[in-house]
Formats: structure tokens, C-alpha cells, sequence
């Protein structure tokens, strides 16, 4: 069978140099995203410019020309080469004119962001005062964007989460105890609700959900029942109270011993997945892309098997649900 060549795209922009940096929370899968930005624009004959600590970064100037020997033996480490940081100067108009001022002056065509809802303010910004045309690619571990079926890292962060409610799922049937396992999620559940249904919970909690503590307190004694030597509940941290507060209730209504797992910033590092090595490499490349075409203030996602285009200031404003099918089928299998 012949293999397809690949064939340029054309650069109805006309852009040669583009600039990328990763903001916020790292998320595993982020430099598969930057060496699918570098690659494919190299293929295309463009420059690419990496920002060094995210806009904190830009508005200092620390950008550097790097190529595909740069991003080699990249893909399968978590984290990001580039480096990510927390900005206040840059939600200031003095910091961002300081960002497109270094912009400009390294011949920078566009800017691609590798973040979150945060980032995407910040870019949006850019554009709009400054006129730097920008693409952003989603990359947050809790998957809470509109306009993507998923995020870079989350799928790395429900197998991280997952493996550890495994291993405390054999102590708590030991020791006959109930486990409470915090995972991150402060707005969203769906990296709760994943590792619930996959890590057969009694019940899990989310921010999307205002639940009686009371009804967990009744499914936790009905367990015991049944014959369960012990039991998991997984809350998200976005959670009033949180697995602290979820943990200290059971305990009181229960009288059975009770201990809480806060699984925190573990579920972010390590190696990607498949999944998102695989999503990241789409989306960097979809990015490139739309930035020769002209195209600007989009968020580039993943429906289906589709690339889209959403604008950034969709992704914060809509609201993304939780999968409620999984939800339902999560308190059915809990029995």
C-alpha cells in the first residue's frame, strides 16, 4: 500500500515566526503539545519561538528560538520544557504591552497558549489591546474547558488518581475502613467521577451535585450490611468542605472508622498516557495551522474525531457538564 505524502499547508497568513508558551498548572501531555507546535511548524518552513515561565516569561522577555532537535525525547515526559508560572504584572496593562512589545520585537506572527481558562484570559487580553493574533490549546488536568471533549493531562490524572484509590481500596478492605480520597477538581467533578465508576466507589461527590451528606451516611451503613469490609468515597476538592469535611461527617454518623487521602499535585506529574500524547500532538498541530490560516482568539478542541474552533471567551463562559449517563450508572454499580 502507498503511503499518503504529506503536503504543505498554505499560509494564507503569511506568518513565518510563532511563539508558544504553557501558563497555569502543568498538565502531563503538555510538551507533547510543544513539540507537535514546533515540528509541524518546521515542516511548514515557519520559526518558532519558546517563552520561558509562561507570561510571567513574556512580559521579561525570555524567548528563545528552538527546533525539532529541541523537543526531541520530549514526548513521554511530564511537566513542561518550558517552564510554567503564576503572573500578577501581566494582568496589567503596563505587562502586557511589555509582552507584545517582545513579541513584535522578535518577529512574532502569533502566539500559541498551552492552558487553562486563566491563560485564556491573559491571551484574549493580548489580542484585543495589542492585536497579536493568538491560539489556545486546552491543557488543564480537570478537563472543565468548553469547546473540547477533553483536556491535555486528564486522562493522565484519572490513571494517576485511579492507581492510588486501587491501592488504598486493599487497605481499606484489610483494616475494614472506609476510605475518603480527595481528588483535584475545584469547579468541575469529572476526574471524581471517572475514578469512581472505574475504581467501583460507594459513592463520590461532586461540585455539579449539592449532596445530603446524610443519603452517604445511609449507603455507607447499608454497606456494611451487605457484607462490604470497607468502602471508598471519592470527592472532588472543589467540594464544600472537602474529603476533610465529607470524612469527619461519615465518621460522626457512622461510628465506623474513617480515613481521608488527599491525593493533591501527585495527579499532575508523571509520564503521559497514550491518550494525551496522542490529543496534545492533534492539537499542537491544529494550532500552527489556524494561525496560518488567519485565524485568531480560538480555543483549537477535539469533538468527536473533529477538530473545532471555539472562541476563548466561550470556554469559561459556557459551562461544561459532567458525563450525567456515568453518573447515574456510578450510583447504580455501587450497590
Amino acid at each position: 500500500m502507498t503511503e499518503p505524502t504529506p503536503t504543505r499547508h498554505p499560509n494564507l497568513a503569511g506568518i513565518q515566526r510563532v511563539a508558544v508558551l504553557t501558563s497555569g498548572g502543568d498538565a502531563p501531555g503538555m510538551n507533547a503539545a510543544i513539540r507537535a507546535v514546533v515540528r509541524t511548524a518546521a515542516f511548514e518552513g515557519l520559526e518558532v519561538m519558546g517563552v520561558r515561565r509562561g507570561f510571567s516569561g513574556l512580559h521579561r522577555g525570555e524567548l528563545k528560538l528552538i527546533g525539532p532537535r529541541d523537543v526531541a525525547n520530549t514526548i513521554q515526559r511530564g511537566g513542561t520544557i518550558l517552564l510554567t508560572a503564576r503572573s500578577a504584572t501581566w494582568r496589567t496593562p503596563e505587562g502586557r504591552a511589555s509582552g507584545a512589545q517582545h513579541l513584535r520585537d522578535n518577529g512574532v506572527g502569533g502566539l500559541i497558549v498551552i492552558g487553562g481558562d486563566g491563560s485564556f484570559h491573559g491571551a484574549q487580553l493580548l489580542e484585543q489591546e495589542h492585536g497579536i493574533p493568538v491560539i489556545g490549546i486546552p491543557g488543564t488536568i480537570d478537563n472543565d474547558l468548553y469547546g473540547t471533549d477533553h483536556t491535555i493531562g486528564y486522562f493522565t490524572a484519572v490513571e494517576t488518581a485511579l492507581d492510588a484509590v486501587d491501592k488504598l481500596r486493599d487497605t481499606g478492605a484489610s483494616h475494614e475502613r472506609i476510605f475518603v480520597i480527595e481528588v483535584m477538581g475545584r469547579h468541575a467533578g469529572h476526574i471524581a467521577l471517572d475514578v469512581a465508576v472505574a475504581g467501583g466507589a460507594e459513592e463520590v461527590f461532586i461540585p455539579e451535585d449539592d449532596k445530603p451528606i446524610g443519603d452517604v451516611i445511609q449507603i455507607v451503613k447499608d454497606s456494611v450490611k451487605k457484607g462490604k469490609t470497607g468502602s471508598i468515597v471519592i470527592v472532588a476538592e472543589g467540594v464544600p468542605g472537602g474529603a476533610q469535611g465529607v470524612g469527619d461527617a461519615i465518621q460522626a454518623g457512622t461510628g465506623l472508622e474513617t480515613r481521608v487521602s488527599i491525593l493533591g499535585h501527585i495527579q499532575r506529574g508523571g509520564a503521559p498516557v497514550s491518550s494525551d500524547r496522542i490529543l496534545a500532538s492533534r492539537l499542537g498541530e491544529a494550532a500552527v495551522y489556524a494561525l496560518m490560516d488567519g485565524v485568531s482568539g480560538v480555543m483549537v478542541g477535539r469533538h468527536g474525531s473533529n477538530i473545532i474552533h471555539t472562541p476563548l471567551h466561550e470556554t469559561w463562559e459556557k459551562r461544561k457538564d459532567v458525563n450525567r449517563d456515568l453518573y447515574r450508572c456510578a450510583k447504580k454499580l455501587s450497590v
